[in-house]
């Protein structure tokens, strides 16, 4: 796929993902504005991240690798594939719903696992709380299971849109809920919530799931497949031994995500037992995690979703030097965005989320400012592994990414608990950013070495010498106006938000203007090319709009 090609067609994509994400963003915001990002957010946080961490571990993983591509080889079967994907969705439901039932059961169990200080004395109402918010969020791991599978359908048949705008539905029902709420009752705190506002906050969570997954079901109807319910599973055997590579990969990465919850809460915690109150828990954590994996959201996923066909065939092809061109192609283009977003973030967490979270303490959103900094070092080379994976799925390869997996999260959770020794508790979540960021930079040498069966060395001579020009282009471009924010900080000192806003629009207008310049003086051409195909984008869509009116002139 030559990179227009390439860039058309993700494009389309990550128009989309942006809406979602903007809309999702909007969605945080507000969730912290209502509940804030010391204990009792964690509370909230750590029950709404459960639901998504049981499904990947237990079904997720599978589901997207093994089961879907089977579904859809069933629709060149004699009956299209209605008998295989009823057996399969039928199968997949039963599962999830024995586990919300056993979760529901569990709750506090699944608490202690994720929280253990929660169950400290003192901490009764923490604990409670995460208790009750974790069997209103537990319901969420059925209706996204049955989101994945019929929206492969969808996919399968030809069918986009729908799937590309449910999460953005899901995401306008959490804010109309949680603005209400935050309209009635703005102030809200851990020993003051009441009952029915833990229920309209964990079912609101909910219900946006619910919404997103309902959305599909007439989806899947017009695109003519008949899913009915039955307990005829046979034929699923071969589906589900496939998935084994697969549930290890997702279990070792959803257990380094285990540590990553129970250091942070611990470390919350033992700060508000030191009489803390600035929230440096999983809530600054989760809420930084999110910012960072904006760019990559948008631009690596929507790039590499449209590069993986290829991709594979390719593989089956046997035109090894072509799959490896492909990969450093993408890896090469992806990082013309990701380079200076991580460099942005590095120098300017703290302005960003002091602007966007406005309806928190400066001292809290700086906070996850710092921890969106420690996090944006390992942008790049997060970006570059999940492009190298598609390496691994392009020869159905899921045991080999194993290691590289678990090297990874070896590394992060010898890194987190390092941290969590020797680090005064308000500085651990920052740690945790830097953990995850090491892992993936050692990670990277790794995944690198284990995809050369398949594809033969891919050097990072390849591609490290455009991302140095593309880091040096970066600080040239930023660091200025990063000396020149830090003065008038210190000259002017708390600004109003206002002026907070202000200041970061001129930074957000200045440093890409800066940056392209710098980059193309430096003759990194992907700069160049890109422009240009954004150009091509836009008179695609002019073009496309003109034309009809043309046609009623006539």
């Amino acid at each position: 796929m030559k990179p227009a090609e390439l860039f058309h067609a993700s494009s389309v994509m990550a128009l989309g993902t942006s809406i979602s994400k903007v809309t999702g963003f909007i969605r945080t915001i507000l969730t912290v504005a209502l509940l804030g990002t010391a204990l009792l957010a964690d509370s909230f946080n750590v029950a709404n991240t459960l639901p998504n961490i049981l499904y990947n571990l237990l079904v997720g993983g599978a589901l997207t690798a093994i089961f879907v591509p089977q579904l859809i080889r069933s629709f060149e079967t004699e009956d299209g594939g209605h008998e295989f994907a009823s057996r399969l969705v039928s199968a997949v439901s039963l599962i999830l719903l024995a586990l919300v039932f056993l979760g529901v059961i569990f709750a506090p169990a699944l608490v202690r696992i994720y929280a253990p200080e929660f169950s400290s004395v003192g901490f009764e109402s923490e604990f409670n709380l995460a208790v009750a918010f974790t069997r209103n969020c537990l319901p969420q791991i059925f209706f996204m299971g049955l989101f994945t599978m019929l929206g492969q359908i969808a996919n399968a048949r030809g069918s986009f849109a729908p799937l590309m705008w449910a999460p953005i539905a899901n995401n306008l029902i959490v804010i109309v809920i949680y603005s209400a709420l935050l309209f009635f009752v703005p102030q809200i705190d851990l020993h003051n919530i009441t009952h029915w506002q833990v229920q309209v906050i964990g079912w609101g969570s909910t219900f946006g799931v619910v919404l997103q997954a309902l959305i599909l079901i007439p989806v899947v109807k017009r695109a003519g497949l008949m899913v009915r319910p039955t307990l005829r599973w046979g034929g699923l055997g071969k589906s589900f031994s496939l998935a084994g590579w697969t549930l290890i990969y997702v279990m070792i990465s959803q257990l380094g995500y285990l540590v990553t919850v129970n250091v942070s809460t611990t470390a919350a915690v033992r700060s508000a037992k030191d009489g803390i109150t600035t929230g440096v828990g999983f809530t600054p954590y989760s809420n930084a995690y999110l910012i960072m994996m904006l760019p990559y959201s948008i631009i690596t996923i929507s790039i590499i979703t449209a590069l993986l066909p290829q991709l594979s065939r390719l593989a089956l092809q046997k035109k090894l030097d072509e799959v490896r061109q492909q990969l450093v192609g993408a890896i090469r283009m992806v990082g013309v965005l990701t380079v200076p977003s991580g460099v942005a973030f590095l120098l300017f967490g703290p302005l960003m989320t002091r602007v966007l979270f406005f309806g928190i303490e400066t001292s809290d959103s700086v906070y996850i400012g710092y921890v969106v900094s420690s996090l944006g070092l390992g942008l790049v080379a997060f970006s570059i592994h999940l492009i190298l994976l598609r390496g691994f799925n392009s020869f159905e390869d899921t045991r080999t990414q194993v290691w590289s997996i678990l090297f990874i999260n070896i590394v992060a959770v010898g890194l987190s608990y390092l941290f969590l020794s020797i680090l005064p508790n308000k500085w651990v979540t920052v740690g945790l950013g830097f953990a995850f960021s090491i892992s993936y930079i050692f990670g990277l040498f790794l995944t690198l070495r284990l995809l050369d069966r398949h594809v033969g060395p891919i050097r990072m001579s390849d591609f490290i010498s455009q991302h140095f020009g593309l880091f040096a282009a970066s600080l040239i471009a930023m660091l200025p106006l990063f000396l020149l924010s830090q003065y008038f900080s210190w000259v002017s000192g708390d600004t109003s938000v206002l002026v907070r806003i202000a200041e970061l629009l001129v930074v957000m207008v200045l440093s890409p203007l800066l940056y392209y310049f710098v980059a193309k003086s430096l003759k990194i051409g992907e700069v160049t090319m890109i422009r240009e195909m954004v150009g091509v984008q836009i008179s695609r869509v002019v073009n496309s709009r003109r034309k009809p009116n043309a046609d009623a002139n006539d």
